[in-house]
């Protein structure tokens, strides 16, 4: 299974048997190429602009952006409630975080988690392979409470995700301060990480390149 970051939030979750998953797909005014080609399920988060670009895939694509339990042919998708901020809400509204489970792996995305988890979601989280966190700050966890998140989760990778590029138009951090508070950071020379079978690692840090700038 091919993970490729397409930039900010949004993934593309290629399967072993060729079957697309894109998460949280954006439009070009936050400076990456938006994804256009056809793709089977599509994950939103949270309903703004750089997270819920969907109108222009097929009529047969699948959106899932509430919570719920869903189970397609291609993978099993669970959504759970969360926030885009630490007041329960009531800043930025409400966030979705997604737990996919497809070709034997859990990968969960925690969209725009703006606060840190409760023990009981932890729990509800269960075993992840591969977590996707948010690191940026200012809109969602800082890269301190990302880490904080991570080691909380204790998933055997982690990619981080939704900080600051030279791509990106507005303001958020890097991902330093996420990366100088964990350990085992491998950077990839590239945007894409493959998950191809189970590893005893936990917590380690796959830091992708980020995609070029819009033209």
């Amino acid at each position: 299974m091919e993970i490729e970051w397409l930039g900010h939030a949004s993934f593309l979750i290629k399967t072993s048997i060729g079957k697309r998953i894109l998460t949280d797909p954006f439009d070009g005014d936050i400076g990456y190429d938006p994804y256009k080609s056809d793709v089977d399920v599509v994950t939103v988060s949270h309903n703004h602009f750089d997270h819920s670009n969907t109108g222009h895939f097929l009529k047969n694509t699948k959106v899932i952006d509430t919570i719920g339990k869903y189970n397609l042919n291609l993978c099993a998708i669970i959504g759970l409630k969360s926030y885009h901020d630490k007041d329960k809400g009531s800043k930025r509204g409400d966030n979705i975080i997604f737990i996919i489970e497809v070709d034997g792996f859990r990968i969960c995305h925690l969209g725009d988690l703006g606060h840190i988890l409760s023990k009981e979601m932890i729990e509800e989280l269960g075993q992840i392979d591969l977590l996707l966190i948010p690191v940026g700050g200012h809109y969602t966890l800082d890269g301190i409470e990302a880490a904080k998140v991570s080691r909380s989760i204790n998933p055997s990778y982690i990619i981080p995700m939704h900080y600051k590029t030279p791509a990106l138009s507005f303001l958020l951090d890097g991902p330093e301060k996420f990366l100088t508070s964990m350990q085992n950071v491998n950077k990839l020379n590239s945007n894409c990480f493959i998950l191809n079978e189970k590893t005893s690692s936990i917590n380690k840090v796959i830091l992708l390149s980020p995609p070029k700038k819009v033209t």
